[in-house]
C-alpha cells in the first residue's frame, strides 16, 4: 500500500513537470481557426486579379498539366497569388478556382491545409520559428522568447510598423541544422550562430529592418550566443 502510494506521488509529480513537446504557450494561446470569416478586407467581393505578368506565369504553370488534369496545378497557382499580394485572401482563391475550371472549395482544402499559405496580412519579414522537437531540445524556446522581447510582440502578431510577424510553425525539414528559423524564404540553423553582439544592440539591429538579430542558449556554451541574418 505504502509502496503504491508513493508510486503514484512520483508518476503525479513526474508528470507536472513534463512540458508538452507541442504545446508551449505561445502555440497554445495562438489559436487559428481553418475556417473563413468575412472581414472588410478579406472576403469575396475584395479585388483580386493576377498582373499581366504573373498571368502569362499561371498559362505556363497549367501547360505543365494534360487537359483534364488542371487542378494539379492548385499548388503553384496559389503560391504565386500569394507571392504577389502578400497573402491569401478568399478572392484570390476565388480566382484561382475560376482558372484552373475547380471547385472553389477544393482550393480552400489546399489552402488551409498548407501552413505556408498565409490566409491573413503578414509583415515584411515573417519570422517562422519551429519549436517541434529536436529544435525545442536545442532550445528553440529562447529564440521565441527573445524575438517576443525585443520586438514587443507575442506569437502571431506583428509589430506597429508592418516589418515584422511572428509564427511558430511545425518542422521545417532541417532538423539537423536545429534550431531552425525561416525567414520568408530564407532557412537559418546554428551554423549562422556567429556574430556574438551586446543585448543592448539587439533591439536597434531589429528596428533598422536590415538586419534581424535572435538570440538562442547554445547548450555546452558558457556564453549567449546571437544569430545575426542580413534581410534583403
Amino acid at each position: 500500500m505504502f509502496l503504491s502510494s508513493t508510486l503514484r506521488s512520483a508518476v503525479s509529480y513526474a508528470a507536472r513537470q513534463v512540458r508538452g513537446l507541442h504545446q508551449t504557450p505561445a502555440r497554445a494561446g495562438a489559436g487559428g481557426l481553418f475556417v473563413h470569416r468575412d472581414t472588410p478586407d478579406n472576403n469575396p467581393e475584395t479585388p483580386f486579379e493576377f498582373t499581366p505578368e504573373n498571368m502569362k506565369r499561371v498559362e505556363a504553370i497549367m501547360n505543365n498539366y494534360p487537359e483534364g488534369h488542371k487542378a494539379a496545378a492548385t499548388i503553384p497557382v496559389l503560391d504565386l497569388a500569394q507571392r504577389q499580394h502578400g497573402w491569401l485572401p478568399i478572392s484570390a482563391m476565388n480566382r484561382v478556382a475560376e482558372i484552373l475550371g475547380i471547385a472553389p472549395m477544393r482550393v480552400y482544402e489546399v489552402a488551409t491545409f498548407y501552413t505556408m499559405f498565409l490566409r491573413q496580412p503578414v509583415g515584411k519579414y515573417h519570422m517562422q520559428i519551429c519549436t517541434t522537437t529536436p529544435c525545442m531540445l536545442c532550445d528553440s524556446d529562447s529564440i521565441l522568447e527573445a524575438i517576443q522581447n525585443k520586438l514587443g510582440i507575442k506569437v502571431g502578431e506583428t509589430t506597429a510598423d508592418q516589418l515584422f510577424t511572428l509564427t511558430e510553425v511545425e518542422c521545417l525539414g532541417a532538423c539537423v541544422n536545429a534550431p531552425m528559423v525561416q525567414i520568408n524564404d530564407n532557412y537559418y540553423g546554428r551554423q549562422f550562430l556567429s556574430y556574438e553582439v551586446k543585448m543592448s544592440s539587439v533591439c536597434a539591429c531589429a528596428q533598422t529592418g536590415l538586419l534581424l538579430t535572435v538570440v538562442t542558449r547554445v547548450k555546452g556554451d558558457i556564453q549567449d550566443v546571437f544569430m545575426c541574418s542580413y534581410l534583403v
